[in-house]
């Protein structure tokens, strides 16, 4: 429609001129110059500073970035339906603005750090409840963590959960819950285990073949790192040791004892 009324406006006359605007503007598009290459910046600028709790207050709301940026001011671009936070030319956080005043937004990755040195925080956490409301902290992710708790105890099992999520960082998020699944039904409670999993998930999403999975009918197993690095290995043919000389040098100094 807006078409339509520019089209029907080229044949109007402004007051007396000579010239209708369609004809001023094909005098006019020769002169024009090009438009800029770089996008225009629409958002509004805030440097707040990151307060003890990881968190920026932008238009009466509050946001986590990385706990490495804490006591540092940040720069802020406030868009229409996001906020987007850099430290210098970095972006080091991202997330979908709060609309209400008094809200808070959190994402569990960016305390990870601090949690591994005190995984007793997660249970309570607000980020963690957060993440479970986005669905980026599934029941599986649950599941794996009460199973690792009870072999485990509660702090190194969720010292193992933390491991895990650290790996959301350079893996996808529906390999690693690939990677969770496979790790619960085989009972391998361990972080490597789990990346190992979800590094075959993402083989098998690529069409890079897999290492060979074992038949419905055994036992479902999970492979260490370590094995699957031996078995790249070529076969080992050199003897077995022997200790011989090293019985013969104890012999030669103890000769006071007899020989069995």
């Amino acid at each position: 429609m807006i078409d339509r009324w520019d089209e029907e406006d080229e044949a109007r006359r402004i007051r007396s001129r000579p010239r209708t605007i369609g004809e001023y503007f094909a005098a006019e598009r020769s002169l024009l110059a090009p438009l800029p290459e770089e996008t225009f910046e629409t958002g509004r600028l805030f440097t707040p500073r990151v307060d003890r709790y990881s968190q920026i207050g932008v238009s009466n709301n509050r946001y986590s970035v990385p706990v490495r940026m804490i006591g540092r001011t940040v720069r802020v671009m406030l868009h229409a339906s996001e906020l987007v936070v850099y430290d210098g030319r970095e972006e080091i956080a991202r997330h979908e603005r709060l609309i209400a005043k008094g809200g808070v937004r959190l994402d569990l990755d960016h305390y990870l750090e601090a949690l591994v040195r005190k995984p007793g925080a997660l249970p309570g956490a607000t980020a963690l409840d957060q993440a479970r409301s986005a669905g980026r902290f599934t029941p599986v992710h649950d599941a794996w963590w009460a199973a690792v708790r009870k072999v485990h105890g509660e702090r190194e099992g969720t010292r193992a959960l933390i491991e895990v999520l650290l790996l959301g960082r350079h893996l996808p998020h529906e390999h690693l819950v690939t990677g969770l699944a496979a790790a619960l039904r085989s009972g391998a409670l361990t972080a490597d285990a789990v990346a190992l999993e979800a590094r075959k998930a993402a083989e098998a999403d690529t069409g890079i073949p897999a290492e060979p999975r074992p038949s419905a009918t055994d036992r479902a197993t999970a492979t260490s790192l370590t094995e699957r690095r031996l078995a790249q290995l070529p076969p080992d043919t050199r003897p077995l040791p022997s200790v011989a000389h090293y019985d013969q040098l104890l012999r030669h100094r103890r000769p006071d004892r007899p020989t069995p």
